[in-house]
């Protein structure tokens, strides 16, 4: 971890070693490899990405680890109008030419959106979601899901080395219908107001996103209206164990987060 704060706390709670350091410093990467078999790969989008991965594809390397599962996204492909998501392209090849036995994740937007860039003040305030979606469909999966996917590649990482997995949740949705689904959920109309994608990307910069996560999000939200997100997979219940949590779970869980504050 960057910092021995509140989060690393909570980890060594449940039994975890805690390392402080940079993931692209190779002294740290290889220091915390030390003695892992195993290891699960995942870097925030920033320009540093390629280099954090060859960073610790080198450790790893030289640490002997066995497996690596990696947390790529669902956009990576080499052509894409995203400059992260062919450096998420690329960081898998540079995983896949380590020599180490690796497995891509690629997951589609987390339900964990809806409180983040879909921003639940208006759902609250004024029980709209404002997003340059379309009519694009996408099968929004927890974090948890994806969590359980990368353990059980990890329990048992031989069958699955070299392959590259979508792990989704349980139903492609348009926003307008994600927003139906949350209002069913609340017992009030939620309405999906799609929104040109600069208005959009003019918003994020003025909310602090930084411009690399902006353009990111930005063209991916073009390529999402015209869907190459609408997939659905069983990956979640076959490799993780159970079923992905569906949109209604999730808002239920988050209740608080999309509710009028009681004045």
């Amino acid at each position: 971890m960057h910092h021995d704060d509140d989060r690393a706390a909570a980890l060594e709670a449940l039994g975890a070693q805690i390392v402080v350091g940079d993931v692209g410093d190779f002294n740290t990467a290889r220091a915390a490899l030390e003695g892992v078999r195993r290891a699960y790969f995942t870097y925030p989008l920033a320009e540093s990405l390629l280099a954090a991965t060859t960073t610790f594809a080198a450790a790893g390397k030289q640490a002997g680890v066995e497996s690596i599962v990696n947390m790529s996204q669902m956009t990576a492909r080499p052509d894409h109008a995203s400059p992260a998501a062919r450096g998420h392209w690329l960081a898998e090849r540079v995983l896949d030419w380590s020599g180490i036995g690796v497995t891509h994740i690629r997951p589609p937007y987390f339900l964990e959106n809806l409180l983040t860039i879909a921003n639940p003040a208006t759902i609250r305030t004024e029980g709209k979601i404002y997003l340059p979606y379309g009519q694009g469909r996408h099968a929004p999966i927890a974090g948890e899901d994806l969590a359980r996917v990368a353990v059980g590649i990890l329990t048992n990482p031989a069958p699955h080395h070299g392959k590259t997995y979508a792990a989704t949740g349980p139903m492609a949705l348009s926003m307008a219908e994600q927003a139906d689904t949350i209002g069913r959920v609340l017992d009030r109309p939620i309405q999906y107001v799609d929104i040109p994608v600069e208005n959009w990307a003019q918003a994020l910069s003025q909310g602090g996103f930084p411009p690399l996560l902006v353009e990111h999000l930005s063209r991916v939200a073009e390529t999402h209206k015209h869907g190459e997100q609408d997939i659905v997979t069983d990956v979640v219940e076959v490799i993780g164990g159970s079923p992905p949590k569906t949109l209604e779970a999730f808002v239920e869980e988050n209740r608080g987060a999309f509710e009028p504050t009681t004045p």
